[in-house]
């Protein structure tokens, strides 16, 4: 689609309207299925929805299915005759199907299963017995493999045979007898070779492949690292189960991602859009954590009254108070800014626990640098902006810029360390990491800027 999105949509709306639908079916034949459906999801109200649906070329038709988010399937299936449903449904990709069942509540799965062909219905149910969070369940079983006896010439003939119900193409499998994977061959391969040559000839037989119980993101983090079209799942035997695609991929990538902000950001992870999503779904995902976070600052509180008469008993007390929130909020951002490096390097595998000491000798560096940058600064602010309305010596400068630097260290210690150990206890560490970095690293600031005020200044 070459055209502007709005300019597309305008054109769509106007045929529709004036039911000029030959030009319509010309129009949505140039569009990818992704555009058609946030066309019809943005600008069409449900009873159009089914009406333009059934307007779609058959071959569009189950590709801009796909694309819906749940809601809009769920509408659409209520809506469908058995015919309509049937003929969706068995042109979809085996994994679009299992992700569809996997969306939709029980009524509607029982009408999904029973317009289903047999053959199908066993396949999507031996994938939905995956665990959720495995290679199982991404993969689709729709792939091309072919025998190593097979001839290049062969090996096309099957493609053209039954590639058009097949998810990829362009990567092909080799299997013996009891569908053991033995070799992997591109469609450029056999393009290059000899009509007449084998395929045990020209196959790959460094097959990096999944089990079919590795965890998603794991498989998913493969394509990032090779660059994969397509990854074999095989079974503990070796078996050629199934294979995942990287639009899939991309989808668990995002998915894990989205997660991680959202977790990160002290909400509990949701699936749906933003829009989609209701008043109470939303405040069920952010009370848990206001209300942790709110119970651990009482922590910070009763440090600050363990250390209020001592400070009040200081001539510059209430001059020392003023500058709590800065050291605070600082040391936060200081920590937030480690753990945030640390949990974004352990999602793409780039470290793990054993990197425990060069990552902690790198960010300690890092910090020192930092910490004498920020104190310097704002020695040079306390003088020269804060004692213009504070009461503001050198003294009071010099503790709370070397309090600031020591923090800054502190909490870039904490914040590299707490991802590396949640991992290691086999715990989130998006789910660790911020809100108790900012506790930690906050009580460590007020213990230190208190101790160190009234040593010196008592």
């Amino acid at each position: 689609m070459n055209e502007q999105p709005e300019k597309i949509f305008e054109d769509l709306t106007r045929f529709f309207e004036n039911r000029k639908f030959a030009d319509l079916r010309i129009a949505l034949l140039d569009m990818e299925p992704a555009d058609i459906a946030a066309f019809m999801e943005q600008e069409l109200g449900e009873t159009e929805r089914l009406m333009f649906f059934r307007l779609l070329p058959k071959e569009l038709a189950s590709d801009v299915f796909s694309e819906f988010d749940a809601d809009t399937q769920e509408n659409l299936i209520k809506a469908f005759t058995d015919k309509e449903l049937k003929a969706v449904i068995d042109d979809m990709f085996m994994d679009d199907t299992v992700d569809l069942i996997e969306e939709m509540p029980a009524n509607v799965v029982k009408r999904i299963l029973k317009n289903s062909d047999p053959e199908n219905r066993k396949q999507i149910n031996e994938l939905l017995e995956y665990p959720e969070d495995s290679a199982g369940s991404i993969m689709t079983t729709e792939y091309v493999s072919f025998s190593a006896k097979m001839t290049v010439d062969g090996a096309f003939d099957k493609i053209r045979r039954t590639g058009l119900d097949k998810e990829t193409v362009y990567t092909c499998y080799v299997t013996d007898g009891k569908r053991k994977l033995i070799g992997v061959v591109t469609v450029k391969k056999l393009l290059l070779s000899e009509k007449t040559a084998l395929v045990e000839n020209i196959m790959d037989t460094g097959i990096i492949t999944a089990l079919t119980t590795d965890d998603k993101e794991q498989v998913a983090m493969k394509f990032s690292k090779y660059d994969f079209l397509a990854l074999p799942v095989v079974d503990r035997e070796g078996c050629l189960v199934g294979i995942v695609t990287v639009d899939d991929a991309v989808d668990v990538l995002q998915e894990e991602a989205t997660e991680d902000i959202q977790k990160m950001a002290a909400i509990l992870p949701t699936e749906k859009p933003y829009l989609k999503q209701s008043i109470w779904s939303i405040y069920r995902a952010r009370i848990p954590w206001l209300l942790l976070l709110m119970i651990s600052a009482t922590f910070t509180s009763l440090i600050l009254s363990s250390y209020e008469h001592r400070l009040a008993a200081i001539a510059s007390g209430a001059t020392l108070y003023a500058f709590v929130p800065m050291l605070m909020d600082t040391a936060g951002n200081a920590g937030s800014q480690s753990s945030v490096t640390v949990i974004r390097a352990l999602a793409l595998g780039e470290i793990s626990f054993r990197d425990l000491f060069k990552i902690l000798w790198k960010e300690m560096r890092v910090a020192v640098l930092l910490a004498f940058s920020v104190a310097a600064v704002c020695f040079a602010k306390l003088l020269l902006i804060d004692r213009l309305y504070n009461e503001v010596t050198v003294t009071i400068a010099l503790i709370v810029s070397g309090v600031l630097m020591l923090t800054i260290i502190m909490a870039k210690f904490v914040g590299c360390l707490l991802p590396l150990f949640a991992k290691k206890l086999k715990l989130d560490p998006a789910v660790v990491a911020s809100p108790f970095i900012t506790t930690i690293v906050d009580a460590l600031a007020l213990i230190v800027y208190c101790s160190i005020a009234i040593a010196i200044l008592a």
